[in-house]
């Protein structure tokens, strides 16, 4: 009777810990979208270049700010997969973070071709449910 009560116990925590990490994704807004202003899709750009995001069906809120329906932008750069969407997004030179609400930012990449797509995240950087996500854009950098 003890290892069947310790299994129920394992199982109740289990469930519960996945019910805490689902609670931490917030609903997208169902017309929600987000955009590139510049750079466009196939532009030429220098090594140090300005972007500017778009979005619109939600709100811009810095990183920390729980309010329904904001969230605040991500910059994917040269990513062939996804990263997981339940988590909060990883910083590193791939994924740039615009936790303070920004809605543009100079990028400087080296030459060559690139692709950048947005990814908007909720208060703790976690994308939404229905990921808010730009169409991927390609741009080459001289």
């Amino acid at each position: 009777m003890p290892r069947l009560m310790l299994s129920i116990l394992v199982l109740v925590l289990t469930t519960s810990l996945v019910c805490a990490d689902d609670s931490l994704i917030s609903k997208a807004a169902p017309d929600a979208k987000v955009y590139f202003i510049e750079p466009m899709d196939g532009a030429v750009v220098g090594k140090t270049f300005s972007v500017k995001f778009g979005l619109s069906g939600m709100g811009v809120a810095p990183a920390g700010t729980d309010r329904e329906h904001t969230g605040h932008h991500h910059i994917l750069i040269d990513l062939d997969s996804l990263p997981d969407m339940t988590k909060p997004l990883p910083a590193n030179d791939n994924i740039k973070h615009f936790g303070g609400g920004q809605t543009e930012t100079t990028l400087t990449l080296e030459p060559g071709m690139h692709t950048l797509q947005l990814l908007l995240g909720n208060h703790l950087h976690i994308p939404h449910d229905t990921p808010v996500m730009s169409e991927k854009i390609t741009i080459t950098v001289e």
